[in-house]
Formats: structure tokens, sequence, C-alpha cells
């Protein structure tokens, strides 16, 4: 049985769960080809972007399951998912000078981004846009 690297990645409300094991490099999410489940090309190619720059584009047959959030929010889950998989496989080669870890983290693609919607106040219309003023 070919060996399973699991990775979970978020980003606003997704959550991506992604399992990576050998193959051609088919990414299927949520049971659906990934170019016919993304709205647009370039969330694909964004989604893709650590496999591409660790040179793994057609090595790894990749499946997840993604929940919550909006097209731009799973793809972020899914690029962090696949990045953490990518780290698990590449664990034993952590201390070379090539390893995966250095090459994801100098792109920046190792840190989760925290930014989440801020949540409204009372007396405000949004978070901080306050009601129309009128001076009369």
């Amino acid at each position: 049985m070919a060996k399973v690297f699991i990775g979970t990645g978020r980003r606003k409300t997704s959550v991506a769960q992604v399992k990576m094991t050998a193959g051609t490099g088919k990414i299927t999410v949520n049971g659906v080809d990934v170019n016919e489940f993304m709205p647009y090309a370039t969330n694909v190619m964004d989604l893709k972007q650590p496999l591409v720059a660790t040179n793994n584009e057609n090595t790894f047959d990749i499946e997840v399951k993604v929940t919550g959030g909006g097209a731009s929010g799973q793809t972020g889950a899914i690029r962090l998912g696949i990045t953490r998989a990518l780290l698990e496989y590449d664990k034993a080669n952590e201390s070379n000078e090539d390893s995966y870890r250095k090459i994801l983290k100098k792109a920046g693609f190792v840190t989760r981004d925290s930014r989440v919607k801020e949540r409204k106040k009372p007396g405000l219309k949004a978070a901080r846009r306050a009601p129309q003023f009128s001076k009369r």
C-alpha cells in the first residue's frame, strides 16, 4: 500500500484536509477535479504553488476535502494543507540545504494567514463603519 501524507490547512473560515499519495499529479477536491471545482484558473494556479516551488507537480496525487468559506479562503486552506503534507513527506531531509521546509518557508507558504473577518460592533453598521453623520 502506498504511503499517505496528510496535511490540514485553514484560511478565513475554510478548513481543508489534504491526502497526498505517490501518483501522476491528479488533484481532486470534494470528489471533483480541481479545474471543475475552482471557479477561476488563478485559484488553481495559487493552490499548486507549493508543488511548483518544490518541482512536484506530477509526483503526487492529491485528494482534498474542503468545507466552509468561499473560493479564496478554500484555495488558501488547500495550499496550506498541501504545504504541510509536503513537509511531512520531506521530514527526514529537514536539516539539508535543499529541504522543502527552506524552499516553502522562503516562499511564505508555511505561515498560516491568520486574518479573519472582524466582528460587528454594537451601534455601528459594520465592524468599523459608523452610521452616516448628519449635522441637522
